[in-house]
């Protein structure tokens, strides 16, 4: 006898491996499994059921091995693959690059709710199939089925005959709503009812001037009457209940009112026209801030949708979504699909559907929405694309402009990387032709001027009353307030203070789990520490000396919100960093409130930085430039640039003029210097002489490898180790630096070792990194955990 054989990749968390295993597929279901669907299957001695994915079929049935008999697939979890085969091809290709086992690339494709454990719930209508397969109900749990049951509801799915809803643990995934029609108007009449039933009667003369199959929710009919009274016409077969599904983000596209297409300018126009014209390169759209890159993007995308094509727009972080998902709503309507990490799994899962059943046009999200499974692709839209945040800094460490360069490919679809102060790596592949540069040198709005920017020397403008505030801001913050315009103030660090320390010792109290001091926040009364999540009381003794003078140094937001109520006791202020926008739909309320000029002053971290386009902002006040010029990191001259370009893009952005104040320690540093006079050319030059003279990016490629232990000795020697395999493999011409700890060289109790591999051509890398990936599978590295990042963003 013979059977037919599953290719399957198997997610064993202790032992990963890119290898399929060969399952056989039952009889029962041999005709209706296919690859991208994800199954479970009996795995190793005990046989234990793990998650995997069907990769491959066999071409032809093969027999059973004379000897040991092949395991079979124990249950199909998908009625339709979750994975199409574009999906499969772009993780073959990231498994390459990314240098992460091929099932938590899988894994990083689809919503959480697929990544966990659940159960499908069977529903019909037909009174047939619920008699004979369902015991009379109309609803049935796929895990009660055997082998052949589920076959046969495969069969049925496929035939439209039966609907499925994946319900996971302690959660529905896919909301209902209960809706009642008016289905027997002409009985309304002969209804019996007291005369001291008002209510009653009051529904039945409502009733009665509707007309027949009229629907509300059953929400709706409760809240004019009652439940009681809802029910007894229910009862009397006057109305029929039933359950419909709505969409958990609907409420995104009910608040946005429609849009029209705006006149594009000279710089726009051509493009627009460059960008539709080819999909031969990527496109990279240097515009300066204001300049209507958005309006562009949208008028590409119209003109996909116009040839029956999708697109993917990408924005960097969640603060930008709302904004944009609103301006995309209000131009393509429920044609747009939201993806971020702001949304409940839920309502992830509920967008994920309507854009796998072909549903969506448009999807607006972050970096994760590049693997959504649209088809037919007509172009790929990155906004921002020098942020960091488009590289995943956890397994699999992807960078969405790389995923988004594959896919473009795969359709032939346009792709544009669109940016103010676009990354020195783009900037240097449009010098070489490698990238089409298009360039938007003037503000969409002709009344609207770059804003002037002034530097502040804080060695020159200290203020007896305020640390934190030079008086030339504050005396610029109270004239535009009083105006009755807004002002956006930055400060890149959140918290209270940056750290406590006792006046007579010196001590800093440090998290007992990292090398770091812990960071006060006021409002939860406690020292935090950002990295593991370690929390304890605020000390008012010093626990070494017990000394009572406990002092509280540097500046969070908390404590500049503080300051501010005190200094400007009229301002109104908003503050949006971490910990303010920790609730789901916080960052949206926060900017619509300042939108609708409910505040004076928008506080926050580099979060508003970024896409806010509010007409009123007039001044926007940079606290501390230096926060991150000296960090041990190359690209710390070029994020300070583009942060400061971008957040004095805020102002003047309508008909108002703008100002931007810089205060700054280190007023003669380039990366200042030039963001006042927002001169990216003479940047990027300088920047880039600097990088060749050092053999950095864009010059040399780099991969960033961290071995991790509890035990220091054990992580400096596992160190040593990968350093040795990988010189044996590369050339002479590979520089590896290291090992050496990091700059944060503990947190979560364990030791962090680093070796940076810089490159130009290496061959025998991908084979290198993988014999080390290899070591992490070993038995005796089992406690060792391995990072391997190709171009890290991040050095901390």
């Amino acid at each position: 006898m013979s059977y037919k054989i599953a290719k399957v990749i198997v997610d064993v968390p202790t032992m990963q491996t890119d290898k399929p295993f060969s399952y056989r597929i039952p009889q029962e279901l041999a005709a209706l499994i296919q690859i991208g669907m994800r199954v479970h299957v009996p795995f190793g001695r005990g046989n234990r059921l793990m998650q995997g994915v069907i990769v491959g079929l066999s071409a032809k049935d093969e027999p059973m091995n004379s000897g040991k008999a092949l395991k079979a697939i124990a249950e199909v979890l998908d009625f339709d693959p979750v994975l199409t085969q574009e999906q499969l091809a772009l993780a073959d290709a990231m498994r390459e690059t990314v240098f992460a086992y091929k099932i938590s690339i899988l894994k990083a494709m689809l919503p959480n709710l697929l990544n966990s454990s659940y159960d499908k719930l069977l529903r019909t209508r037909d009174e047939a199939i619920a008699a004979a397969y369902f015991g009379g109900q109309y609803e049935r749990h796929f895990s009660s089925l055997d082998e052949n049951e589920q076959a046969v509801m495969m069969k049925l799915h496929r035939e439209g005959k039966i609907s499925v809803q994946y319900v996971a643990q302690s959660k529905a995934t896919i909301k209902t709503e209960k809706r009642l029609t008016l289905s027997n108007q002409a009985s309304l009449a002969t209804v019996v009812i007291s005369t001291r039933a008002k209510k009653r009667l009051a529904m039945q003369a409502f009733l009665q001037k509707q007309d027949e199959g009229h629907t509300w929710t059953y929400r709706e009919l409760v809240h004019l009457f009652s439940r009681d009274v809802v029910q007894f016409f229910l009862a009397q077969g006057i109305l029929t209940l039933s359950e419909i599904e709505v969409s958990r983000s609907q409420d995104y596209f009910d608040q946005v009112k429609s849009d029209v297409q705006k006149v594009l300018n000279a710089e726009q126009a051509a493009a627009y026209q460059a960008i539709i014209g080819s999909a031969d390169k990527p496109f990279l759209l240097e515009g300066v801030t204001g300049s209507g890159k958005t309006e562009v993007y949208l008028q590409v995308i119209a003109e996909v949708i116009a040839q029956g094509k999708t697109a993917i727009m990408l924005v960097p972080e969640i603060s930008l979504t709302p904004l944009m998902t609103h301006r995309f709503i209000a131009r393509f309507g429920e044609q747009v699909a939201i993806m971020h990490s702001g949304l409940s799994d839920g309502e992830k899962y509920d967008e994920w559907r309507k854009i796998a059943a072909g549903h969506a046009k448009v999807v607006v999200g972050a970096r994760s929405a590049i693997f959504v499974p649209l088809q037919n692709i007509g172009a790929i839209i990155i906004d921002e694309e020098h942020e960091t945040s488009y590289k995943q800094d956890s397994n699999p460490r992807y960078h969405a402009r790389d995923v988004a360069i594959w896919r473009a490919k795969y359709h032939r679809a346009a792709l544009v990387l669109g940016s103010a102060t676009p990354s020195l790596e783009t900037r240097a592949r449009a010098q070489k032709n490698v990238y089409q540069l298009l360039r938007l040198t003037q503000r969409a709005n002709a009344q609207a001027e770059i804003p002037e920017v002034r530097i502040l020397d804080m060695r020159k403008h200290l203020n007896d009353q305020s640390a934190t505030f030079s008086t030339a801001l504050l005396d610029k913050i109270s004239e535009k307030i009083a105006k009755q315009e807004q002002v956006v103030l930055m400060l890149n660090r959140r918290g209270y203070s940056s750290f406590v320390m006792c006046r007579d010792c010196g001590f800093v109290p440090e998290c007992p789990n990292c090398d770091i001091s812990l960071t006060l926040h006021m409002d939860t009364k406690s020292l935090n520490c950002h990295y593991c999540g370690h929390s304890e009381a605020i000390p008012y003794v010093c626990p070494n000396c017990q000394s009572q003078r406990i002092r509280y140094y540097g500046s969070g937001t908390q404590k500049v919100e503080e300051e501010l109520a005190t200094l400007l006791p009229e301002a109104r202020v908003l503050r949006m960093d971490v910990d303010t926008t920790k609730k789901k739909g916080a960052h949206e309320r926060i900017l619509s409130r300042f939108g609708q000029g409910q505040a004076d002053i928008l506080l926050g971290t580099q979060m508003i930085a970024k896409g806010l386009d509010f007409p009123n902002v007039t001044l926007v006040g940079v606290i501390n430039a230096d926060t991150a010029l000296n960090l041990p990191d190359f690209r710390s001259s070029e994020r300070t640039f583009q942060l400061l370009t971008q957040v004095a893009g805020r102002a003047g952005r309508a008909d108002k003029s703008g100002e931007v104040l810089i205060q700054t320690f280190n007023p003669e540093h380039y990366a200042i210097k030039l963001a006042q006079t927002h001169d990216y050319e003479s940047f990027y030059k300088l920047e880039m002489a600097f990088r060749r003279k050092l053999n950095y990016p864009p010059y040399f490629y780099t991969v960033q490898l961290v071995m991790s232990h509890q035990n220091e000795e054990l992580a400096l020697k596992k160190s040593y180790e990968v350093m040795a395999l990988l010189k044996a493999k590369l050339t002479a011409q590979a520089r590896i630096l290291g090992p050496i700890p990091k700059p944060i060289a503990r947190t979560h109790n364990r030791y962090h070792y680093q070796l940076l591999i810089k490159y130009r051509f290496e061959d025998q890398l991908s084979a290198a990194l993988n014999d080390v990936l290899a070591l992490t599978q070993a038995p005796e590295n089992k406690d060792l955990r391995l990072i391997i990042d190709s171009e890290p963003q991040n050095f901390m």
